[in-house]
């Protein structure tokens, strides 16, 4: 059984997060304590609980302690099954958050599994969908990574209601060694605006090209429970991708939205980094389950990157080397 204190680190709901695939894949289970002891209001919540419900659904697992509030939780993983699986959140609690419970475990397995997904696409405190569809996936890809997503709706708060349909076909995943961005090949900005006019996906990405000229730019205008917008931009280059994202909220105008995702990207690039910060505390948990050493730089090191190098050797014969200096070079290091 691995002992996991959730007070450590940055004390949120990322350690669950990952807990629960790495054990899942290595069949390890772990006791955690102090779940979000760094957070106001501590213990599990309904979005990490659906996390919960979710890899227990995927590997027949037995689970103590999983209701709203508990401080603790233990996990005895099953086997994964493979299979097409539905999954509802019920709210419009995040379904990228919700990926990252189940989705290294099935994309390091050996098997080929379907998710159909119905909650928030683009909801506060998470990376949207479009994040992962521009940024996460075409970096998985190219360690090996099977996996396709298609958004089927848009979840906005307060009401939620987006579908994902998710494929991944597991398989092992090579080492991805990140040391040069190469050439800037192109800035893509995704404006995305429910139940609005469409004039604000176009206030929106007028705003972010303003910083980036030469920007390539896509409207997705819907309908569905909630009104919402958001922009997403992705800069492509010869050897890595950054993005950034920015959502939009009522009263705050579309042109603030636009420079907002616009000035962090551009803060990103900037930091000279081959990821961003919110792509690379993803990526080094892949990383750690390739077959071999990889390494990335990053300008920033986030409070939930620090934790993922603290709880990955906890269940992975891996251990981290870290740059003094920004932009940080991090070794991923298989002993």
């Amino acid at each position: 059984m691995i002992e996991l204190d959730g007070s450590e680190g940055e004390g949120g709901g990322q350690t669950v997060r990952t807990a629960l695939s790495l054990s899942t894949l290595t069949g390890q289970p772990f006791h955690i304590t102090d779940i979000r002891a760094g957070r106001p209001d501590p213990g599990l919540k309904p979005q990490h609980l659906a996390g919960v419900r979710l890899v227990q659904q995927l590997c027949s697992a037995r689970v103590e302690g999983g209701y709203a509030g508990s401080r603790e939780l233990t996990f005895f993983p099953g086997t994964l099954s493979g299979g097409t699986h539905e999954y509802d959140v019920g709210t419009a609690g995040s379904l990228t958050l919700l990926m990252q419970s189940a989705l290294p475990a099935l994309v390091a397995s050996p098997l080929e599994t379907g998710l159909m997904l119905t909650g928030g696409t683009n909801v506060r405190w998470s990376p949207p969908v479009d994040h992962y569809q521009m940024v996460l996936f075409p970096l998985l890809r190219r360690m090996g990574a099977e996996l396709e997503m298609t958004v089927l709706s848009r979840g906005f708060h307060p009401k939620g209601g987006g579908t994902v349909r998710l494929r991944v076909k597991g398989g092992p995943l090579s080492p991805l060694r990140l040391e040069e961005r190469g050439e800037l090949l192109r800035v893509l900005g995704r404006s995305c605006v429910q139940d609005l006019p469409e004039g604000v996906a176009d206030r929106m990405l007028a705003s972010a090209r303003r910083e980036f000229p030469d920007m390539i730019a896509e409207k997705v205008v819907s309908t569905g429970r909630s009104p919402g917008a958001g922009l997403t931009l992705a800069a492509e280059y010869g050897g890595t991708i950054l993005g950034w994202s920015a959502l939009g909220e009522r009263g705050l105008p579309s042109e603030k939205v636009g420079r907002e995702a616009a000035s962090c990207l551009s803060k990103a690039v900037e930091a000279g980094g081959t990821l961003d910060s919110r792509t690379a505390d993803q990526m080094i948990t892949y990383m750690a389950l390739a077959g071999g050493d990889s390494c990335f730089t990053v300008g920033r090191m986030s409070g939930h990157l620090a934790s993922q190098m603290r709880l990955l050797p906890r269940f992975l014969p891996v251990r981290f080397e870290v740059g003094e200096a920004p932009p940080y070079r991090i070794d991923i290091i298989h002993t």
